[in-house]
């Protein structure tokens, strides 16, 4: 089996709903995330002969999903009152409301899910919340 890995980072804040601890409080990270994509076999013709895909996609696809991210409140829906959420864009913040508690495991299989949604055989993906702290969320 061929694997292809790439690597892309973003800076965010965020907090964990009802949790009993100091990250009930908005706090940031510089998230780094790794992909690992798979193939039995390698492209046999054209310009990507000897190829799973183009290096250049790939890394352009988790930027971008990663930029989407990039210095913005990243909260569970539902887990700010909506006064606050208007306040908070009112201000002029970027928001980021998603469908699950932002945990760096929650992080591995959304990045993981959406890179599939693009096409990739997704191996695994490695989300790091920090250096020596990591989430992997794999077939």
């Amino acid at each position: 089996m061929y694997i292809l890995k790439t690597e892309a980072a973003f800076d965010s804040a965020h907090f964990l709903f009802g949790y009993e601890g100091k990250c009930r409080n908005i706090h940031g990270h510089r998230w780094k995330i790794e992909a690992e994509i798979f193939s039995e076999n390698l492209v046999s013709e054209g310009q990507l002969r000897g190829m799973i895909v183009d290096f250049g996609d790939l890394k352009r696809d988790l930027k971008k999903i990663a930029d989407d991210l990039d210095h913005k409140l990243i909260y569970e829906k539902g887990s700010l009152k909506t006064a606050t959420e208007n306040a908070l864009i009112d201000e002029g913040f970027a928001l980021v409301p998603v469908d699950f508690r932002p945990t760096a495991e929650n992080f591995s299989r959304y990045i993981f899910e959406k890179l599939g949604a693009l096409g990739y055989h997704v191996k695994s993906v490695t989300v790091y919340e920090t250096p020596n702290n990591c989430a992997v969320y794999s077939i």
